[in-house]
C-alpha cells in the first residue's frame, strides 16, 4: 500500500544504476532536467564484466571520470590474445599500435568499485540518487500525460514518482521488455557462464602489457576468459552451450573443473592458484528486443540487449547507449516530443554498430573459424579487426571485414561437410 499522498515529480526516472543507468541519468541532470536514479541493491554491489573496450574512452571522458579511473589502482589493458583449441598463443592485439593515443590503453575494472564511481558521479552531476530501492510498479501514462511509479525503499514506505520518462536500465531483468513482451533470444547464441576469482594465477612480468586473454577448450566446445583484475587476483570465466551444460550432470564446480581439464593452457596459468570467491553461474544472457523505446520510455545496456561476454563489449554499449539516450531525452524535452521516434532517434545507428559486433560473435562460435588462419588469409584486415575489438564500430569502414570473412567462412563450412 502506497502511503504518501504528493508523488515525487520528477523529469527522468532511471532504473538501474548500472553503467547504462548512471550515464543516462548523470547526463540528463547535467542538461538541466530534474533527474531521479534508483537502484534495488545497496551500492556498491557485485557484478560481472570488468574488461572494459578502449572506446568506452570517450563517454567516460564525457562523463568526467577519465582522471579518477586513472588514480585509481585498476589494472591497465592493453590488448586482447586468444588461444586457440591446440593450445597456440595466436598474435597478441595490442591497441597501442593500431592507436597511440591515450585511449588505445583501458582498464580492467573491479565492477562494485566501477559501477560505484560512476553512481557517485551522477549524483555529482545534479542526480537524486537511491540505492535500496525497488521499483514495485509503472503505469505508463496517456500519450503526453507523465507516468506513475511506485517505488518501494528497503527501510521505509512506499511512495509513488511521476515522470516524464522513463529509462528502463535494469540489465537482464529487463522490466519493461519483459513487461511488454519486447524480449527476443537469440536462438542461436544461448550461452550459459560459470566464473569466479583466483589470487596466484600465472601474471605477466612487472613492465609487460596485460591482456584479456580468451582459450579455447581442446574439443572447442566451450571457452575461458583470463582477466587480470588488480593485487594478485584474475577473474576466471568457462562460457559453453546452456544445453551443454544442462547435459553435463554435476555442480556448477563440477562442471567448471570438467571443462577446465580440457583447456591446459589454463591449468598451468592456474597451477599455483586458489580460488577465493564462490563459483556464481548465468545462463542465457544472450537477447535483443523488438522495441527500444514507446511513448516517454526508452531502453539502455543490457536491458536493450545483450550479445555476449567473448569481446567485452557489454559495458562498452551500456555506457554508449546511456550517453545517446541521455541526449535523445534532452532533445526530446526542449522540442516538448517524447515519442518513441523521438527518444529512439539513436537506435538505428546503434543497431549498426551492434550488428557488426553481434556477427564477429558469431564467428567466433564457427567451429572451422579461427582468428590466426582469417588472418593468414586476409592481412589486409589487420586493421579492421582491431578496430572491432576496440569497439570502433560505429560511424567507421570496420564492416568491411566481413565482405571476406563470411565467404571465408562459408568456404570453410563446405570444405569441413565434404569431409
Amino acid at each position: 500500500m502506497v502511503t504518501s499522498s504528493d508523488p515525487l515529480t520528477v523529469d527522468c526516472v532511471c532504473i538501474g544504476a548500472g553503467p547504462a543507468g548512471s550515464t543516462t541519468a548523470a547526463l540528463v541532470a547535467q542538461h538541466g532536467w530534474k533527474t531521479l536514479l534508483v537502484e534495488r541493491d545497496p551500492m556498491p554491489r557485485f557484478h560481472v564484466g570488468e574488461s572494459l573496450m578502449p572506446e568506452t574512452y570517450w563517454t567516460l571522458e564525457r562523463l568526467g571520470v577519465v582522471d579518477e579511473l586513472r588514480r585509481r589502482a585498476f589494472t591497465r589493458k592493453q590488448g586482447v590474445q586468444f588461444v586457440t583449441q591446440q593450445g597456440k598463443e595466436t598474435r597478441p592485439f595490442f591497441f597501442r599500435q593500431h592507436d597511440d593515443r591515450e585511449s588505445s590503453i583501458t582498464w580492467h575494472v573491479e565492477r562494485a568499485d566501477f559501477d560505484q564511481m560512476l553512481f557517485e558521479n551522477a549524483q555529482r552531476l545534479g542526480a537524486d540518487c537511491r540505492d535500496r530501492t525497488r521499483v514495485t510498479d509503472i503505469h505508463f501514462g496517456e500519450p503526453g500525460e507523465p507516468h506513475l511509479l511506485t517505488l518501494k525503499p528497503a527501510d521505509g514506505e512506499p511512495y509513488e514518482v511521476r515522470a516524464r520518462v522513463v529509462v528502463d536500465a535494469t540489465g537482464q531483468q529487463a522490466m519493461i521488455a519483459n513487461r511488454l513482451g519486447l524480449r527476443e533470444n537469440y536462438a542461436d547464441l544461448q550461452k550459459a557462464a560459470i566464473w569466479g576469482y583466483y589470487r596466484g594465477g600465472a601474471r605477466m612480468p612487472d613492465g609487460e602489457a596485460e591482456l584479456t586473454t580468451i582459450m579455447n577448450t581442446s574439443d572447442k566446445d566451450s571457452w575461458f576468459w583470463y582477466i587480470p583484475m588488480s593485487g594478485d587476483t584474475v577473474s576466471v570465466g568457462l562460457v559453453s552451450d546452456s544445453d551443454r551444460m544442462k547435459r553435463t550432470r554435476g555442480t556448477a564446480e563440477e562442471i567448471f573443473q570438467q571443462e577446465l581439464a580440457n583447456c591446459p593452457v589454463l591449468q598451468q596459468r592456474l597451477e599455483h592458484a586458489e580460488l577465493v570467491s564462490e563459483l556464481r553461474v548465468a545462463k542465457e544472457f544472450s537477447y535483443s528486443t523488438r522495441e527500444h523505446a514507446g511513448e516517454g520510455w526508452v531502453l539502455v545496456g543490457d536491458a536493450y540487449g545483450f550479445i555476449d561476454p567473448i569481446y567485452s563489449s557489454g559495458v562498452y554499449l551500456a555506457l554508449k547507449s546511456g550517453e545517446l539516450a541521455a541526449d535523445a531525452i534532452d532533445e526530446g524535452f526542449r522540442s516538448s516530443d517524447l515519442s518513441a521516434g523521438q527518444l529512439a532517434k539513436w537506435c538505428p545507428d546503434f543497431e549498426q554498430g551492434v550488428d557488426l559486433i553481434r556477427r564477429l560473435v558469431r564467428a567466433f562460435y564457427t567451429r572451422p573459424f579461427s582468428f590466426g588462419g582469417f588472418m593468414k588469409e586476409h592481412p589486409q584486415h589487420q586493421s579492421n579487426l582491431t578496430d572491432l575489438l576496440i569497439g570502433r564500430v560505429f560511424g567507421n569502414e570496420a564492416g568491411d571485414i566481413f565482405d571476406d570473412m563470411d565467404p571465408w567462412i562459408r568456404q570453410l563450412l563446405m570444405s569441413e561437410s565434404v569431409e
